[in-house]
């Protein structure tokens, strides 16, 4: 009986385990051989998110950090979550009333307007855009005619996306442009994750995250951040690539992608090549329910290596931030000031002397390596407010965003009389002893006459003068006389070499302008009878005036290449780039000569002895005259079509050893020498620690 007993239990023990045997085989093969190896039953969806690099930094030369990036976050809709989600529309819905309650703004990029009676706005989405609208229509709603109106897409998108009838027009064109969002990133483009808001703020980003929203997070990103009100017209800003660049830049260039943002003007165009970073490239593991259970790196598909971001480099500019303040500063306090000008006489129908300013600008330029330590230009704008000014500014009659200093071209009126100088004793017409008498009136021609401006003014003449007197009171009549001894081609020449109406090399648009001369007069003048080269054109050309234009960009070249005796520099921005950690120096801009005119010493000696004494006797006399460091200076007094005279003004310094060229240009600020207050106050600026008695002028050298 005992012995049966244990048969028994032997028997259910071996039944037992293979029972337990025969379930352990079907669960092995559920799930490891029917599965591939994937035991995890959780539906899973790998979405690939662009991680932002961080564009590299832009310093002055002294290591001021004047553009950087702020950290911040942006909120991005997983479109497979939230497609995956059985409320999907009401979910958008809530998402859109939000922002609208709290008055946000988000990406939408649906080609149709936002409110009844629907339009196409497909010229807004450029040609990128439209491309995409094209490859959407074929694939929703049973597929969508090209042709299809702007309210029958709406009708047909409300019926293909089942929201509710009950819905406004304006609600269910709000949630149409999210789903088209999501839509392109399914299955139509390589678009990347669809990043709903961009730099969000604490308050937004806490409201719309508490909403819930299936497949919404954050990302961390960066925007970019302006340290100083000072120098947008050079530093510029960035913003997405438009077609035409991808088509004809970006699309070649490793690193880009269709809507990556990018310099759009200035340094920040210029320099891009060193400030874009290589943005990554993460793939995200999520579950339906949005629950991130992985994430890794995406990798090179030729390479292997892994696609993390790389950070722009950081450029270093050859401008001094101080100077730019300064010049800055002073144009607006100026010109403000001249406009405030009180007509004594208002009843003479004749305006103030400088009550009409307009723009004006300055450059000041190292003249022993070319380098910018300022380019101002006014009125300004602030870059950080730049597109919520956008509308007022392009307004503005005084065209604040444009660039004065490299755009805009002037007479330089009595600057361009240093080149006469050079020219005439270059070529032997005259040397630096010549005199000439000043009668006044220039009567050579008749029906044509040129007069002094100390006899338009007071009837008196200045006699007999050399070159160097007549640069040092800038009298006219010298210089109509000088016209008529040296050979014209020979002054256009002079001039090109020194740099007018030539190239400055600069990174940034500049315009070249003109010299005047036949060629010139032909172009520019092209009605019968006007476009011949006469001796009028010569003789007022020989003062700065007739089609003599020039940037004051170029003005500051030839100011320069007159203090180096002939030797003319490429003007830069570009001081140096260093890594992304400031760790590395990855490149030094050198100076670059782009001429070397050879100037006889009597012509250096004329010239040179003529701006100095400008500076302590002439026409500059009263800015300069006790000025501690000599100074060499030329004013210049430009006639205009109606309103004050242009205002320039020129000057280098030490005279003895130069290190800076100074030009001050104003439009309709009257007389030259009105401008040299601004320049007074740079050289104050740049030479500060020799004022105080702190440096031996010798040491206040530019690297």
């Amino acid at each position: 009986m005992e012995r049966i007993t244990r048969l028994r239990v032997r028997a259910l023990i071996l039944l037992f385990c293979l029972l337990i045997g025969y379930f352990a085989l079907t669960l092995y093969d559920v799930q490891i051989f029917q599965t591939g190896g994937n035991t995890d039953n959780v539906k899973k969806f790998y979405t690939r998110v662009r991680v932002k690099a961080a564009r590299g930094d832009i310093l002055d030369r002294n290591g001021n950090v004047l553009v950087t990036n702020r950290a911040t976050y942006d909120l991005v809709l997983n479109h497979y979550v939230i497609l995956s989600n059985a409320n999907t529309n009401e979910h958008l819905l809530r998402l859109v009333q939000l922002c609208r309650e709290m008055g946000v703004s988000y990406n939408d990029h649906f080609p149709i307007t936002m409110q009844p009676p629907f339009q196409y706005t497909l010229s807004e989405v450029g040609a990128t855009g439209q491309s995409h609208f094209q490859a959407y229509l074929p694939v929703v709603a049973g597929g969508l005619d090209s042709d299809i109106t702007a309210p029958v897409l709406i009708r047909s998108l409300r019926e293909y996306y089942k929201l509710p009838v009950e819905w406004s027009d304006e609600d269910a064109r709000a949630v149409i442009g999210l789903r088209y969002e999501l839509r392109l990133r399914q299955d139509i483009t390589n678009l990347p994750m669809y990043i709903f808001m961009e730099d969000v703020n604490n308050e937004v980003l806490a409201a719309v995250l508490e909403l819930g929203i299936p497949g919404l997070t954050t990302e961390e990103s960066m925007v970019r951040v302006y340290n100083t009100v000072y120098g947008a017209h050079i530093l510029g800003y960035i913003g997405a690539i438009t077609a035409k660049q991808w088509a004809e830049i970006y699309k070649a260039k490793p690193g880009y992608g269709q809507d990556a943002l990018v310099g759009q003007s200035g340094l920040e165009e210029a320099f891009e090549e060193y400030l874009h970073g290589v943005d990554g490239y993460r793939i995200d593991v999520v579950t339906e329910d949005g629950t991130l259970i992985d994430r890794y790196y995406d990798r090179d598909k030729k390479t292997g290596q892994e696609l993390r971001p790389v950070a722009g480099k950081n450029v270093e500019l050859t401008i001094d931030l101080e100077l730019q303040e300064t010049a800055e500063q002073q144009l607006d306090a100026l010109i403000t000031q001249l406009r405030q000008t009180v007509d004594e006489n208002p009843d003479d129908d004749e305006i103030p002397d400088g009550a009409d300013a307009g723009g004006g600008s300055v450059v000041v330029m190292n003249v022993k390596t070319g380098q910018i330590l300022a380019c101002a230009s006014y009125p300004t704008y602030n870059l950080s407010t730049f597109r919520q000014d956008y509308n007022e500014l392009v307004k503005d009659p005084l065209a604040p965003m444009f660039n004065r200093a490299l755009m805009a071209t002037y007479a330089p009126g009595s600057t361009y009389k240093m080149n006469m100088v050079v020219a005439g004793i270059n070529s032997g017409a005259i040397n630096s002893k010549t005199q000439i008498e000043d009668k006044g009136v220039f009567t050579k021609y008749k029906g044509f006459t040129a007069n002094c401006l100390t006899w338009t003014s007071n009837g008196r003449t200045h006699g007999h003068l050399d070159s160097s007197y007549a640069l040092c009171v800038s009298c006219n009549y010298f210089f109509y006389e000088l016209s008529e001894r040296v050979d014209w081609n020979v002054v256009d020449l002079t001039a090109k070499a020194l740099g007018l109406g030539e190239k400055t090399g600069v990174e940034l648009l500049e315009y070249t302008g003109y010299r005047a001369n036949a060629e010139t007069k032909k172009l520019l003048h092209t009605a019968e009878g006007e476009s011949g080269w006469y001796p009028a054109d010569r003789i007022m050309a020989s003062i700065g005036q007739s089609d003599n234009k020039f940037t004051p960009m170029q003005l500051c070249v030839y100011t320069s290449t007159l203090a180096n005796r002939g030797t003319r520099y490429k003007a830069t921005f570009l001081n140096r780039v260093v890594s992304s950690d400031y760790t590395k120096l990855e490149y030094v801009n050198s100076p670059v000569i782009l001429g070397e005119f050879a100037i006889s010493d009597d012509a250096y000696k004329a010239y040179t002895q003529g701006m100095r004494d400008a500076a302590l006797t002439g026409t500059a006399r009263k800015i300069l005259k006790n000025y501690p460091i000599p100074v060499a200076a030329k004013t210049g007094t430009a006639e205009t079509d109606n309103g004050s005279d242009n205002g320039a003004f020129v000057c280098y310094a030490p005279f003895d050893d130069p290190e800076i060229a100074i030009v001050v240009y104003g439009e309709r600020a009257g007389h030259g020498s009105t401008m040299g207050q601004i320049a007074k106050a740079l050289l104050d600026a740049y030479f500060k620690d020799v004022l105080a008695g702190d440096l031996p002028s010798g040491e206040n050298q530019l690297s």
